[in-house]
Order: C-alpha cells, then structure tokens, then sequence
C-alpha cells in the first residue's frame, strides 16, 4: 500500500524540515485545553467518584480526538482521493511524535554551557525537567539534558509510532491522549490523586512493552553510532528499576550504556556508570536518540502500519461515515 507508506515517510520529513507548528494552533494544545476544561468540570467527592470521572475524561477526550482525526481523513479520501488521504495521515501522525524537537531544547543549553552562561543554562533546563536546577553545575546540567531526551524516545516516538503502526491513527492518539492527561493530572496530590489515576495507569500500560523494546534499538543505533552497543543491556538490567516510572528508566538506562556515561538526579537516582555528561554529551545524546528513533519507525512502524494500522484505519473511517450517514 503506497500511500499507507508514503505518509509514514511524510510524516518523517515533516517533524525533520517543517517541525510542530505554533502551540496556539497546536492539536495537543487544543486536547490540553479540553483536558483543562474537564479539570474544572469535575466534582471531587470521594475516591471511586473521582476515579471514575477520570477514567471517563479520558474516554471522552480520546473518542473526540480520534473521530475528528478519522472523519478528516475520510472526508478527504472520500472527495479527493488516497493521496490526500496519506497527506492528512502524515500531518495528523507528525503531531504524535516526535524525533528532531530534543534539538529545539537541549542546543540552546549546550551553546549556553560553552558559553559559561549557567544561568541562562539553568533557566533553559528548569523547561524541560520539574527538578530544581538552582545552583546545578555543568554536568548535572548536562545530565538533565541527556536524561530528558533519553526518556522521550519512547514517550515522543517509540510508543506512537508502535501504535501507529497496529492501529493507524487512533493507535497513535490513544497513546497520546494517555500520555498528555498523566502529564496533566499525574500527580500525587489531593487534587489529581484520583482523577488521574486511570490516566497514569494507562500511560505505563501502554509504555510497559515500547519501554523495553526500545532497548534493543538503541543497542542497534549504538552499534551504527559506534557507540558502546554491548553496555546497553547489561546497563538496563542493572539499572532501569531505580526511577520512579516502570518505564522510564528502560531507555535512560540503555542510553547511559551506549554513551559510557553516568545520569544522575541529586537525591533521586544515579544510573549507568561512568563520568558525568558533559557539554559535548549533550550533542551525543540526541545523535542517537535520533538514530533510534529512525530505526524504529523505518524497520518496525512503517512495515506494520502498511500491513496492519492502515487497514485498520481505514476500516474505523468507513465505519465512522457509515455512522454519521445513519443519523443524518
């Protein structure tokens, strides 16, 4: 199926040329917004009310997010033919995931630390990690960075696409409505403990397999990278139980092996072994974050989206207009 493969490929060279458009047009901004509103919508009074409120958030956000993605395709193969089609799904799947962001973020701390700017350095990386970073030095700078993009491989690309390619686009965004709502609501307070309990449960459901798939991708864009690929599954053995997460500590262990580094958060965890990142770690990093995720999509979600997802896509369309033409 050409299309099915062509908007795969699309879907690459837009995250690679064209990137995500502007967060006020952005679609996980407009699930935010919702996810937001519901926020506000709902009572808390009690545990299992509140549970349920949130299991039902997360129906409802997921069924709205995937309908109107299917009906645009549909609507567009219907009038203007497959290769529409495979246009909308490429741009649809590029808000799922993405491979070449980690740049947007981590070169600008990168050309901060060769500087010698640590402030400008630290107010850049308190974006993108919910640590403190007051008073962090070069390396644990450094380290926030590699972490960050280390743990996104299977947050940002590997577990999209993986869906992707079993379920099309409703694949894609059921993960990524999981993922957006645990970020939102994953807290342990007095006001999301509950609300976001299905949500968080979700999201580390649906990470459980991609997380320790990603293993074995990283090994293989070590091995290209000629990076340490034998460190990278006897690091993950060793050290992937000591985050928080069930999953994230799968691919930041792997990375630390495959870089010969060690990734440390003061009082929190120090994983793999070896010196700390420096600066020019940073660049290593998303070299083979970018690699990986590569891999991934080209051996594993393209092939099954062409024989799997797309299909299934294209039957959830057919039944969404079918639907839609029976109460009209």
């Amino acid at each position: 199926m050409a299309e099915a493969a062509a908007a795969v490929l699309l879907a690459l060279l837009i995250d690679r040329f064209i990137g995500d458009p502007p967060n006020r047009v952005h679609p996980l901004r407009w699930m935010g917004n919702l996810v937001a509103a519901l926020d506000r919508l709902i009572p808390r009074k009690g545990v299992w009310p509140e549970r349920i409120l949130g299991a039902a958030s997360y129906a409802l956000v997921a069924l709205v997010t995937i309908s109107l993605c299917l009906l645009l395709t549909a609507l567009l193969r219907e009038t203007l033919g497959m290769w529409a089609w495979a246009l909308a799904t490429a741009v649809l799947f590029k808000v799922s995931f993405a491979v070449y962001s980690f740049r947007k973020h981590c070169t600008p701390i990168r050309e901060a630390l060769e500087r010698d700017d640590l402030d400008s350095a630290r107010s850049m990386t308190q974006m993108i990690v919910s640590r403190d970073v007051g008073g962090l030095g070069e390396e644990h700078i450094a380290s926030c960075c590699v972490e960050t993009v280390a743990e996104n491989t299977v947050d940002s690309v590997i577990s999209p696409s993986f869906y992707m390619g079993l379920l099309g686009l409703a694949g894609a965004f059921v993960f990524r409505c999981a993922n957006l709502m645990d970020a939102m609501w994953g807290y342990r307070n007095d006001r999301y403990a509950n609300i976001g309990t299905f949500a968080a449960r979700l999201d580390d459901a649906l990470g459980f397999v991609t997380a320790r798939i990603s293993t074995a991708f990283i090994a293989l864009a070590a091995m290209l990278l000629r990076m340490d690929a034998a460190g990278v599954f006897p690091k993950a053995a060793r050290y992937s139980a000591l985050t928080p997460s069930p999953n994230s500590g799968w691919p930041m262990a792997a990375s630390a092996g495959a870089l010969g580094l060690t990734m440390e958060k003061p009082a929190g965890y120090r994983i793999g072994e070896g010196p700390l990142p420096q600066k020019e770690d940073i660049e290593r990093a998303l070299r083979l974050v970018e690699a990986t995720s590569l891999l991934f999509i080209l051996l594993v979600a393209l092939p099954s989206y062409v024989f799997i997802g797309a299909h299934v896509q294209l039957y959830m369309e057919d039944a969404l207009l079918g639907i839609i033409g029976g109460i009209i």
